[in-house]
């Protein structure tokens, strides 16, 4: 497929935030020229980071395990500093793309971390490609196997797509409306004050200017993933990569409710983090490194 490519990533001229022991790259995949956060030195772990957010979502989490990990932390296509295209922003792209970064860096295997609505890329990857992970990490996001009662349930819990998800529209609030942003981000947290000014800011800037990635991405679920959930398309697939779905107890998003049902799945486990909410990796990044540290084990 013929991608239409923009001169300059999203983020523009817009200076990169600063963590200790992160070098920057880029490599180009199917057409579009990603970028990749990258620390530490190991076993290799490729996190992929969910709306409205960058590689920086991981900012918290990199310390921990930097020490003995090798940390590959993927700006998806037309967010951050990846470059913006027309196409490419329906699970299956995505999927492929962190493929093509994986075919890039020359990894044959590695660990997968994916949070928010990058999970269902995680997903989408372990299932169709299992020997290229040795074990996948999924931070609040339901499974392929929630029961439809559940999730037609909570469907109201996903009011904020309504604003994103059509075109033009979408693209106007996540520029135009950085209030909405804030909301977001402040309420899908167990305690707002987890998250400083600077940082809010950051994701503010950044949900700006990747709008049209952001927009993109919720339109391609409604086309794509809706109608594929509802027919039982991917609840067919198993998956044979070990696996653990953490979320949090107080997830407005995703609560615990949501991760239940039956996982057509060798080795799926849940776990609910007690007082945290949609944002693990921010609230209790504590606890994703050490689920982190087990599956590599593990793996």
């Amino acid at each position: 497929m013929t991608m239409e490519i923009s001169n300059d990533s999203p983020a523009g001229d817009r200076p990169m935030p600063q963590v200790d022991g992160v070098t920057h790259r880029h490599v180009t995949v199917r057409g579009a020229r990603l970028h990749l956060a990258e620390a530490g030195g190991g076993e290799p772990v490729v996190l992929l980071h969910g709306f409205p957010q960058h590689w920086y979502a991981w900012h918290r989490l990199i310390p921990l395990l930097a020490a003995d990990h090798r940390l590959i932390c993927v700006d998806l296509r037309g967010f951050g500093w990846s470059q913006t295209t027309r196409r490419g922003y329906d699970t299956d792209a995505l999927a492929a793309d962190v493929l093509g970064v994986l075919d890039a860096l020359g990894l044959e295997r590695v660990t997968l971390v994916a949070h928010n609505w990058s999970a269902n890329v995680g997903f989408r990857l372990c299932q169709g490609h299992p020997e290229r992970f040795s074990a996948f990490l999924a931070l609040n996001m339901a499974h392929p196997w929630t029961p439809h009662r559940q999730a037609l349930i909570h469907l109201w819990r996903m009011w904020f797509t309504a604003f994103v998800e059509y075109p033009v529209l979408g693209r106007l609030v996540l520029r135009h409306w950085p209030a909405f942003t804030r909301r977001l981000l402040r309420r899908a947290v167990a305690d707002p004050a987890v998250w400083s000014e600077a940082e809010l800011a950051e994701y503010v800037a950044a949900t700006g200017a990747s709008a049209t990635a952001g927009q993109a991405l919720f339109w391609q679920y409604v086309l794509h993933e809706i109608p594929a959930g509802l027919r039982g398309t991917h609840r067919r697939r198993g998956l044979t990569v070990p696996t653990l779905v953490l979320g949090g107890a107080l997830d407005p998003v995703i609560p615990p409710t949501l991760l239940t049902g039956e996982p057509y799945a060798d080795d799926l486990r849940v776990r609910i983090v007690p007082g945290a909410g949609h944002h693990l990796p921010q609230e209790r990044p504590e606890v994703v490194a050490e689920e982190v540290r087990r599956l590599v084990a593990r793996g």
